[in-house]
């Protein structure tokens, strides 16, 4: 059998239904932890395909099983995550969320319906390829501590034990039909900080009864980027940004506290570690400097994502013989964070991107007018299903 072009028909085959799939996710988003129907729903998917699986890791996450010859041979596995982010959804579309305040803004609900797709293909043609196929459906992408990491912890990968991981996420700057790649380091860490301010409020027109804990806050952020542009290791990225500061005063009332929230990512982890020190040490003494003092929570987030290179080197070439080397791009460093890090720090794996964009959908990711060519799912499917086959026989 000529699988490629199996696995092609297979995708045209099932496209429409994985786009039902989709927009039923789409309508019927729910945040992280909190993913009950949408598992139960994927659950049924896999039922439907007679695909046996394991579920209830961290209450959401199901882990299913498609078996070929020789099941123990070689065993991989293919990811899948399905929250959804707080946002309110403006496109006016049949699928639009119904549930206020949530919104699957960065794509999850593709991921999960392609994998859904991919796992029917894979299984009409088990008979064809060696080894086993994990399918990881997991909770809380969006959410510290992160559900890769519980899902670990929990077991969910250790009978069987896969030799090499495979995921992928939307990418809205690429045009739907394309792919990229990406060997090495990838992605950044991602740690959350919080700090309050404290000191003694009061009016602000006799500042020299008060300590300003305003004045304070602006020096301690000001004082911080020097420890990416000043401290920071020469060759690792690195970005320090502070998005919410709450001092709820007035214009005549300095607050006696203020809050603040940032984050800091970077692809070193001693670096990373002498960066959270440096963060306290400044903070604490320009605090004390100005009469007033901070307490700082450093939330230690997602490690960084690196790509192994056998394994990109393997699915990129995958994908050209499948898409056309034109439609398979070369992916630059990234500072944002995925929790697929954390099964790439213990599996060989990699973590590809998906072209979602045409000319009339171009909203970034965790924007409330995301949406995607729907297009591209056939492309996830086919693309998926096509480097798990390669991963499987060639590999």
């Amino acid at each position: 059998m000529d699988l490629k072009a199996r696995i092609k028909e297979l995708a045209n085959q099932y496209f429409d239904d994985t786009v039902g799939i989709r927009r039923h996710i789409h309508k019927y988003p729910e945040l992280s932890y909190q993913e009950f129907e949408t598992s139960e729903y994927i659950k049924k998917q896999l039922q439907l395909l007679g695909i046996p699986f394991k579920d209830g890791f961290v209450k959401t996450g199901i882990v299913g099983r498609i078996v070929g010859k020789n099941p123990e041979k070689k065993i991989i596995a293919l990811r899948a995550d399905m929250d959804a982010l707080p946002i309110q959804e403006e496109n006016e579309v049949e699928y639009k969320s119904v549930n206020n305040g949530v919104m699957h803004a960065c794509g999850h609900d593709v991921h999960s319906a392609s994998l859904l797709g991919t796992a029917r293909i894979l299984n009409e043609i088990r008979d064809y390829f060696e080894g086993t196929i994990l399918l990881i459906f997991q909770p809380a992408e969006e959410k510290l501590p992160g559900g890769a990491k519980l899902m670990m912890e929990e077991g969910a990968l250790d009978n069987p034990k896969p030799e090499l991981i495979i995921g992928q996420h939307v990418y809205p700057t690429l045009e739907a039909g394309k792919v990229g790649f990406k060997k090495g380091m990838y992605m950044a860490s991602t740690d959350e900080i919080y700090m309050t301010i404290k000191g003694t409020g009061g009016h602000a027109a006799m500042p020299h009864q008060i300590s300003d804990t305003v004045l304070t806050t602006s020096h301690i952020i000001a004082a911080l980027q020097q420890i990416v542009s000043r401290r920071g290791e020469a060759a690792t990225p690195s970005v320090l940004s502070f998005g919410k500061v709450i001092a709820n005063g007035a214009t005549n009332i300095i607050p006696s506290e203020v809050k603040v929230e940032g984050t800091f990512r970077t692809m070193d982890e001693e670096w990373r570690n002498k960066a959270h020190e440096k963060i306290r040490q400044i903070a604490q003494n320009v605090a004390n400097a100005m009469d007033c003092e901070v307490v700082i929570d450093i939330k230690k987030g997602y490690p960084y994502l690196v790509n192994d290179d056998q394994v990109t080197d393997l699915a990129q070439n995958a994908a050209r013989e499948l898409l056309g080397g034109e439609n398979v791009i070369a992916l630059d460093l990234r500072m944002t964070a995925e929790d697929f890090a954390y099964f790439s720090q213990h599996y060989p794996a990699t973590f590809y991107r998906l072209g979602v964009k045409n000319e009339q959908l171009q909203s970034p990711l965790h924007s409330s007018t995301f949406n995607i060519d729907e297009k591209a799912l056939k492309t996830a499917m086919e693309t998926m299903a096509w480097i798990a086959v390669q991963s499987l026989n060639g590999g």
